[in-house]
């Protein structure tokens, strides 16, 4: 037998009412399900709010009791088809509602919400719900909760009769039908002496699945919501954060107590003692394996679990030289603080005993400090103990795993790391047990503390980089054949591991969490899905997984325009394609900060130079305050290739042929020969020397009629013939004055006014003796004239094109990366 529990997201629309349907019915078909359904989403909280207004006397009270019945009619509407069904189904709700209706008009007359009205007023989001899933499922058999489930009254709450519940739901379901589906109201119950209505408390819908699971013996217990489970870290803190597959009980109450609001931690207690296992599970992503929680995880060697917060801490301070070995002050601070029903979720005291810190809710803070200051007057009046400090603005964060224990140095790791990064440790924490870790530091330091120590400890024997590849052409395909090769040599001297999670081409793309098999990727990549820009975006960003870096091999527009939104998801880029560096400058710069601001990378070394560090050399220049006064370079290896190869026997067109058949040039030559891959790479190396460019500010001295770029390839191909005598003509001229052709980009600064500049390409007579002149093959050279290199200009020269040099540039562009 099963027991599942869906929270309120998971009956909070007709989308999610319908895949709990769906969930439920074919569990149903192989065993007993019970199923404990909370409020539909949000209601709990509007029956609460609408209490308040009657109670002060608001009119507009009636407007959001009318908008409550209005969402579950429309509910019932949407959901149920059948119309006898439909009309029972209304009868039982309006009764409910009808009841609801004049305890809300009692409170608006009276003026008054004892505890006892607000406890019967919130049951009737429960009571609501259950009717409905009953309904809606196949043989569904709702169940009145307020029947089984009792509480006795101690120190002012309602807790557990723990005897009398148990000997009650075994009562209730003594007579199970294997067949039927049977659907309990969770949260609400009642006081085993007065019968009244109660409640146990926010997340007791949880609890009422735990104590039905425990006492009936159940194989499982499932936890339905709206998330995948239990995460490493908050996902909306840490993008990079993924799913915990597997917790002990401990972890999972570690982490809940610490913020992490999966599961309410009462919830963990009743199947913990049964040796139950609990599965958390996503009504909107099913499909997803969740996590489980049980007593033992087998093969465990994660030492880290999972990094919690609190956020809004306030940490009290209670200090004096009274203290010091003085039997019981500790007692009267704890004792004082329940008494006022506050809770202390962690504790820090110095070995001298002259201080012991506590760790309160901001709003807790005031009353605790009142309270404990009241307790301690004497000593404060007399001077041996000082008034309570308050420090508030604080966060709380804890590391959680029980293998902690048996990995030495994961505190020097912890505190190592955050010190590296900063972020000061105000208070800390650590029990005998050593499962959990717990600090305070200042609020405003929360994020960078989450992110520094995730990032740190990946919660992996490995550093682990995720790479998405888009484009397996002739970069991409040699890139993935060099991360194939080296990822063997990288984990064991490096202790990284390369995962490539994603590949794509112009027919297909897969994406594997798990990674893929680089000796079988082209097979898998077949069957995957079809290419769609869009989906692949969402499905990348879906993944959410961390430390993940996107790699563009493409010259595509569609896939440049992705960056964006992958850096606002902290998916790092990698670009061998030049189209974003080289768009409008507003784009480009909005690329960069999103990074920054992020804290993720925008590189893009190899659009100039394939692997030539240039971008590198000029960023490392104007770093370290240098200046660029002016650029000469040969930035297209195709050009240089075909200028080189142009002979009296080797005519113009023929040399383009060459450069295409020998992968020089783009797949459409007209690209290098318009000039229009150079000026991209001219403005990028402007634009990283600190200067605002535009493509259209570039002056264009080209060497083919524009007509030539008009019509389709084949046309161009047929006409490129017609140049080849004016080229052989004015090539035999430059033969005779010792000259050759060189395609050159130039940007120059005004020395006078630094923040006036020329760009310019165009294709040069360069004599002999000139540092371009004997430039080979597809070479690329870049001078670089700088208020530090004027006299004598740095050089940079070699490959700047060609499939193995540019993978290599992306690669070397990934490690940087993978050793931030």
């Amino acid at each position: 037998m099963k027991v599942m529990k869906f929270g309120g997201t998971s009956v909070g629309s007709v989308k999610s009412i319908l895949s709990l349907k769906k969930i439920v019915e074919t569990e149903a078909r192989t065993q007993p399900v019970i199923v404990v359904v909370s409020a539909l989403d949000g209601i709990t909280d509007k029956l609460i709010a609408t209490s308040k207004m009657a109670k002060q006397g608001d009119e507009h009270y009636r407007e959001e009791f009318d908008a409550m019945v209005k969402r579950h009619h429309q509910m019932i509407d949407t959901i149920i088809t059948d119309d006898k069904k439909r009309v029972d189904l209304f009868n039982n709700v309006d009764q409910l509602f009808d009841q609801l209706k004049s305890i809300f008009y009692g409170v608006y007359l009276i003026h008054d919400l004892s505890k006892k009205t607000e406890d019967t007023i919130v049951s009737y989001g429960e009571r609501l719900s259950s009717h409905i899933v009953a309904a809606m499922v196949k043989n569904g058999v709702r169940m009145n909760s307020r029947d089984f489930i009792r509480t006795e009254k101690k120190q002012g709450k309602h807790v557990i009769d723990a005897d009398l519940t148990t000997q009650l739901v075994k009562e209730a379901f003594k007579d199970m039908n294997d067949k039927a589906i049977y659907v309990v109201p969770g949260f609400i119950a009642r006081d085993r002496d007065t019968h009244e209505t109660t409640n146990l408390g926010r997340g007791g819908s949880d609890y009422t699945a735990s104590i039905l699971a425990a006492v009936l013996n159940a194989e499982v217990l499932e936890i339905w919501t709206d998330v995948d489970g239990f995460m490493t870290a908050d996902p909306k803190v840490i993008k990079s954060a993924y799913t915990i597959n597997e917790l002990s009980y401990v972890e999972a109450m570690e982490l809940c107590n610490f913020g992490a609001k999966v599961i309410y931690p009462p919830t963990i207690y009743p199947v913990c003692v049964k040796n139950i296992p609990i599965k958390v599970k996503n009504t909107f992503n099913p499909e997803h394996p969740g996590t489980l929680i049980k007593a033992k995880i087998e093969d465990d060697n994660k030492p880290i679990k999972g990094i919690s917060s609190i956020k809004g801490t306030s940490l009290i301070t209670v200090t004096g030289l009274s203290m010091v070995g003085v039997i019981g002050v500790n007692r009267r601070i704890f004792t004082t603080l329940a008494n006022k029903g506050i809770s202390v979720f962690m504790v820090s005291q110095a070995s001298s005993e002259n201080s012991t810190s506590i760790g309160v809710r901001d709003e807790d803070a005031e009353a605790a400090a009142e309270v404990l200051n009241a307790e301690f007057a004497k000593e404060i009046e007399t001077g041996a103990m000082f008034p309570m400090q308050v420090e508030s603005g604080l966060a709380t964060i804890a590391i959680v795993g029980e293998n902690m224990k048996q990995t030495p140095g994961i505190a020097g790791k912890l505190f190592g790391t955050l010190g590296r990064s900063g972020i000061s440790v105000i208070a800390c924490a650590q029990g005998a047990s050593e499962t959990n870790i717990s600090f305070v530091v200042d609020g405003k330091f929360l994020r960078k503390s989450l992110n520094v120590l995730h990032d740190s400890f990946f919660l992996s024997e490995y550093k682990v980089l995720n790479i998405f590849i888009c484009g397996i052409g002739t970069v991409g395909g040699m890139l993935l054949e060099q991360i194939r090769t080296q990822q063997q040599f990288l984990m064991q001297s490096r202790r990284l591991k390369l995962n490539v999670v994603g590949i794509s081409d112009v027919d297909n793309f897969v994406l594997d969490r798990d990674g893929i098999d680089l000796d079988n990727y082209e097979k898998i990549l077949r069957a995957g899905f079809p290419a769609n820009t869009e989906h692949m975006k969402e499905e990348i960003v879906k993944m959410n997984i961390f430390n993940s870096v996107f790699v563009d091999c493409t010259a595509s527009r569609q896939i440049a325009q992705l960056y964006q939104t992958f850096l606002e998801h902290n998916i790092s880029v990698v670009a061998a394609n030049k189209i974003a560096a080289s768009s409008d400058y507003d784009s480009y710069m909005k690329l960069k900060q999103t990074a920054r601001d992020r804290g993720v990378w925008f590189r893009y070394e190899t659009n100039v130079g394939a692997g030539l560090p240039i971008i590198g050399t000029i960023n490392d220049l104007c770093n370290s305050g240098d200046k660029i006064l002016k650029i000469e370079a040969i930035l297209s290896g195709t050009l240089n290739f075909i200028f080189n190869e142009i002979a009296a026997d080797v005519p113009f067109s023929e040399t383009v042929r060459r450069a295409k058949e020998q992968r020089y040039s783009e797949p459409d030559p007209r690209i290098d020969l318009s000039g229009t891959d150079v000026i991209r790479k001219l403005v990028i190396l402007t634009r990283e020397a600190g200067y605002k460019v535009e493509q259209d500010d570039v002056e264009k001295h080209l060497f083919v009629p524009d007509s030539y770029f008009e019509g389709s390839i084949d046309d161009f191909w047929k006409r490129l013939p017609e140049l080849d005598a004016d080229f052989e003509a004015r090539r035999k001229v430059l033969e005779a004055e010792n000259k050759r052709w060189r395609f050159v980009a130039t940007m120059e600064a005004d020395e006078e006014n630094p923040s006036s500049f020329k760009t310019s390409v165009a294709l040069k007579e360069v004599p002999y003796g000139h540092p371009f002149y004997g430039l080979e093959g597809s070479n690329n050279i870049v001078l670089l004239t700088t208020e530090r290199y004027k006299e004598y200009p740095m050089l940079i020269q070699g490959y700047g094109a060609g499939a193995a040099v540019t993978a290599a540039g992306v690669f070397a562009n990934i490690m940087s990366i993978a050793n931030i």
